[in-house]
């Protein structure tokens, strides 16, 4: 994988780690609620970098680098800085480089912001990304991705999980409080933290007739395509209940909080493997 401006000497393992590192402090920042000015991360970057640098670096080189930073951590469900979009033709050396960062800080997520976003504010609600066709990754991109499995990160992460439920769980009543239906709202029931997993789903709420929601939240600190898993017991469900089931995505959660709501079939919104069932938008 080569870098789109060849005729520029590739970064060293040094720079690469400075950049990466500066990237990782403004995002902390970000998260955290705090201003930050990105020129004067980068013009104290370029300070340390043309300390080190086989070559003269300059402004633009430094963000394309952060866009390239934004684009690997966009293909591991990582949140990523809002501004620096994502530009995948990237040196395959970055990835190393982020890999050594996230040896020693194997998260940009900061929990403290559960604190937060767990309040009864509504997350913003939107239509459900379309199914697209798979997607083939260069294999050093595909081994970097295996390493850190957002899904699998996400699926373990208890906490996690608990915060986006509390959310949809208060979404869910004010959403019949608005269409009229308090008496409704007042029996919107928290399951998996009532009774424990196993239920199928974790949130019975109802619709505005009073048909039951068998809502399973599946929630990641990641982006709107970012795969997460089933369990097969939740799978069974949605094809047992195909007229209540519903999986509500929480996505960006603890930045941007969004969702959206997929419904059974299952198997025609995402692409379902098995063991357990993993389900990808590509």
């Amino acid at each position: 994988m080569a870098d789109i401006y060849p005729r520029q000497p590739h970064w060293t393992d040094a720079e690469l780690d400075l950049i990466v590192a500066d990237y990782f402090a403004m995002l902390a920042l970000e998260q955290a609620g705090q201003l930050y000015v990105k020129t004067h991360h980068r013009v104290r970057l370029l300070e340390q970098l043309n300390l080190i640098s086989p070559a003269p670096r300059t402004g633009g080189s430094i963000e394309r680098k952060h866009q390239n930073i934004s684009a690997a951590l966009q293909e591991i469900g990582e949140p990523i800085i809002r501004g620096y979009l994502p530009l995948a033709n990237f040196q395959a050396a970055i990835l190393d480089a982020i890999s050594r960062r996230l040896a020693t800080q194997p998260s940009l997520w900061v929990p403290a912001a559960l604190d937060q976003v767990a309040e009864p504010a509504m997350p913003f609600f939107e239509p459900a990304p379309p199914l697209q066709p798979p997607r083939e990754r260069p294999a050093i991109l595909e081994r970097f991705v295996a390493k850190f499995d957002a899904g699998a990160r996400d699926f373990r992460n208890r906490q996690l999980g608990k915060a986006g439920e509390e959310m949809v769980f208060h979404f869910e009543r004010q959403r019949l409080l608005d269409e009229d239906r308090p008496d409704l709202a007042r029996k919107v029931r928290w399951v998996a933290e009532e009774d424990g997993d196993g239920a199928g789903y974790d949130i019975l709420s109802f619709d505005r007739e009073g048909g039951e929601r068998l809502v399973e939240v599946k929630t990641t600190r990641g982006n709107q395509t970012t795969p997460f898993f089933l369990t097969r017991n939740e799978h069974a469900l949605s094809e047992e209940r195909t007229d209540a089931f519903k999986l509500m995505r929480l996505y960006a959660f603890a930045r941007d909080p969004r969702m959206f709501e997929l419904t059974p079939p299952l198997g025609e919104a995402v692409r379902l493997s098995t063991h357990p069932y993993q389900a990808r938008f590509s």
